[in-house]
């Protein structure tokens, strides 16, 4: 396993993550074409990536890193096939080696599917096992999204 940063993204790494995020993400979070997706990225301010790859050189994950509101927020995917091994863990630490501050929502709930019929399964318990505090009073609450904040601080600051 690596783990790759990246600020420049080709077209087939963009359609790479693209299927991943409609694979692992809710269905209300896919992008229906290719184009949406790109203009999602476009919108993004300060945008990072980071890819894990598998012994075959395949991306298996994305995170990626933007600045919100004065704040450092994160969105992360692993492939199904791969959860629940430790490779979120190892893709999750790289990149706190690589900001002091992380911010994110979290699906704290298991209401919604996925795009091939699933339950998504909120990954809540993951974050909490990683060192991240739950903002139980701070919530998202929208036709597309239902969800709680998540931070994750240096302790070495």
């Amino acid at each position: 396993m690596k783990v790759v940063q990246k600020s420049i993204l080709s077209e087939s790494e963009k359609r790479i993550i693209w299927q991943l995020r409609n694979n692992e993400y809710p269905l209300q979070f896919g992008s229906k074409t290719f184009q949406e997706f790109e203009m999602y990225l476009e919108k993004l301010i300060d945008l990072k990536h980071f890819f894990l790859f598998d012994q075959k050189n395949e991306i298996i994950g994305w995170a990626f890193s933007f600045f919100r509101e004065e704040e450092t927020w994160f969105g992360f995917m692993i492939d199904n096939r791969f959860q629940g091994k430790g490779y979120g863990t190892f893709l999750l630490n790289e990149m706190k080696n690589n900001f002091d501050d992380l911010n994110g929502w979290v699906i704290d709930h298991e209401n919604d599917k996925k795009l091939n019929g699933e339950k998504y399964k909120s990954p809540l318990p993951f974050y909490v096992k990683n060192d991240f505090k739950i903002f139980s009073d701070i919530r998202i609450e929208n036709e597309i999204i239902s969800a709680v904040k998540i931070n994750w601080k240096n302790k070495k600051i």
